[in-house]
């Protein structure tokens, strides 16, 4: 269900899982962002979804997306259901745990080289918001 009370990044905080965005929503959401991501340096990706093959595919879509160079799987969960992966753009390791009880999406952090300057944390976002073919 389309949640029309998403206007800027900041009312993604109130969701534990991805609100449904429409293609406005969605565009207005990926300009603003693009506000923080032009200005780190780096950044690290958390996804929360069904499975490890899936979340996986998400972030090679946030990869490509960014022209990011692909990272690797470090540790992979050997068991099937929900995942928690994360992915660091400096060290190129992906990890994924089964985690239950998450909900689903994509949150996007901003990180800086110099540790004064303030790291900000964004989404969730719908697991197809990177999607380049959106």
């Amino acid at each position: 269900m389309l949640n029309s009370k998403i206007h800027s990044l900041n009312d993604l905080n109130n969701f534990r899982s991805a609100p449904e965005l429409n293609q406005g929503q969605s565009r207005d959401l990926k300009r603003e962002l693009q506000i923080y991501t032009e200005k780190a340096d780096w950044f690290t990706i958390g996804i929360m979804a069904p499975s490890s093959s899936i979340a996986i595919k998400i972030l090679r879509q946030v990869e490509a997306y960014y022209s990011w160079q692909a990272m690797k799987v470090v540790k992979e969960p050997s068991q099937n259901g929900p995942v928690f992966l994360k992915a660091n753009q400096t060290t190129g390791d992906i990890y994924v745990r089964i985690e239950h009880g998450l909900g689903e999406g994509i949150l996007i952090s901003c990180q800086h080289n110099e540790e004064q300057k303030e790291t900000y944390t964004f989404g969730p976002f719908p697991l197809n918001f990177f999607n380049i073919e959106n």
